[in-house]
């Protein structure tokens, strides 16, 4: 199950590559403020795979800084603790973790969130209902990309799907989202199913 880590979560690249363009419209705007003002989240969550995968699971938010994914069908988990994001393969019974700030997760999980500066909107446009938006690394745009795609009415965010650098797809659909509610702080630190040791990084 690691690839869940990696196409969810694949860390940012470093090196040099041509510049993406920005596209700035009303959507785009609008879409930032709802993801700046989304605080506290929890919703049931499908997530599918251009492999053919199928699993389904929790999904926490605490912004900023903090997120945790739950799945039904594995005991593997993804939490990030404010500095660090982790992936716990229970197949293998280990975890792998980045910094934050070095994956894609990073811009939803700021504080500063943006879609603009090293974050590029590429695309914008609406269909049935929803709005699609296309966001890449500003500097390595090839690096893999994030649709965000938000229902109209009422307005929030629906699902996401990225795309890494090999063109395989991985879409979360989220579904009875509560949000303004309170989490317990537990939900955000990683802790070793194996031996029931933690920490979380404040």
């Amino acid at each position: 199950m690691r690839f869940l880590f990696v196409l969810i979560l694949f860390v940012v690249s470093a090196g040099p590559s041509a510049k993406a363009g920005q596209v700035v419209s009303e959507d785009v705007v609008k879409a930032e403020s709802y993801l700046r003002n989304l605080t506290t989240a929890r919703a049931d969550f499908i997530q599918r795979s251009s492999m053919g995968s199928i699993l389904s699971g929790k999904f926490y938010l605490n912004r900023p800084g903090k997120l945790r994914f739950e799945y039904n069908e594995v005991d593997d988990f993804i939490v990030a603790d404010g500095l660090f994001i982790y992936f716990y393969d229970s197949e293998l019974q280990e975890q792998s973790n980045a910094p934050i700030g070095q994956t894609l997760a990073d811009f939803l999980l700021r504080e500063d969130l943006t879609l603009r500066g090293d974050m590029s909107v590429t695309e914008v446009h609406r269909q049935g209902g929803f709005t699609h938006i296309n966001v890449v690394q500003t500097a390595d745009p090839a690096a893999g990309s994030v649709e965000l795609i938000f229902s109209n009415v009422p307005y929030r965010l629906y699902k996401w799907r990225v795309t890494d650098p090999q063109g395989e797809v991985t879409e979360i659909e989220l579904k009875n989202m509560e949000t303004d509610i309170d989490l317990a702080g537990s939900l955000f630190g990683y802790v070793d199913p194996k031996h029931g040791k933690g920490h979380m990084n404040e």
